[in-house]
Parts: structure tokens; sequence; C-alpha cells
């Protein structure tokens, strides 16, 4: 079963061991701090995604700290 994205947004599975879903807006992916984040994933573990989203094995704690600050350039 499909779980619903909205327009506009797109579904990131973050974490190290457990992963966690959160919808991003695709404007992060003009952010040159989060093209970034993605480029180091790619780099260190490829483009396996076994969610079925793009999956982000950072932590928690990071990726919202990151995105919290994304967030004040929209």
């Amino acid at each position: 079963m499909a779980i619903h994205v909205p327009k506009g947004y797109l579904a990131v599975y973050v974490g190290e061991s457990e992963k966690k879903r959160f919808l991003v807006p695709i404007s992060f992916l003009n952010q040159p701090s989060f093209q970034e984040l993605l480029n180091e994933v790619e780099e260190e573990f490829g483009f396996h995604h076994p969610m079925g989203g793009l999956t982000i094995p950072c932590s928690e704690d990071i990726f919202i700290d990151l995105t919290s600050h994304l967030h004040q350039f929209l």
C-alpha cells in the first residue's frame, strides 16, 4: 500500500538504524546544504533505497537541524 505524499513534497527516510519518514518540500533540492547532504549520502552509501523512498542514514537530530534552517528560506 502506497503512502500518500502531497504534491510538491518528497518522502525521505532518516535514521541510522530505525528509519523515520519525513516529508520535505521539493524546493530543498535547490538548497546547497541539502544537496551536500545528498552528495555525502550517495558517496558513502550509494543509491540503494530499500524503504521505497530516499534514505538518508544520518541521525534524526542532524537532519531536523538542517531542515529547520532550510525552512527559514521558504
